[in-house]
């Protein structure tokens, strides 16, 4: 199980994870359980370089298409294609399985990225 409270939060409710300057970018329970049953995922490209706040992919599911954020400014390493293939990863394990993608980032510029209380007073203190 991942630490919850080790990991940093976006107000568009992704959850961050670093080791170093490699950021794993998933989306949060919160929103995974306000999309409901996700049907389709569409990640950047790797090798790719994204701009925090941009577009990078989107997010369909049985209620809504959502789109993704990229978190930070970096380059895309990794995009999950078990996601892809398989986009009900996101819903059954949001904070493992169900990532999305890592990118290499300038942890200097860490921008307005939340710890779990403040997103948890966002969120209204669900999930």
């Amino acid at each position: 199980m991942t630490d919850l409270s080790s990991l940093k939060y976006t107000a568009e409710h992704e959850w961050i994870a670093f080791e170093g300057d490699i950021a794993t970018v998933g989306i949060t329970d919160y929103a995974a359980d306000k999309l409901g049953d996700v049907v389709f995922v569409e990640l950047p490209s790797v090798g790719s370089t994204v701009t925090a706040a941009a577009v990078v992919g989107e997010i369909e599911s049985t209620k809504s298409v959502g789109e993704l954020y990229a978190p930070l400014t970096g380059e895309v390493l990794e995009a999950n294609d078990a996601v892809v293939d398989d986009p009900s990863l996101v819903n059954a394990d949001p904070f493992g399985d169900g990532w999305l993608v890592k990118l290499r980032v300038d942890t200097s510029a860490l921008g307005d990225l939340l710890d779990r209380d403040a997103y948890l007073a966002l969120t209204g203190g669900g999930q």
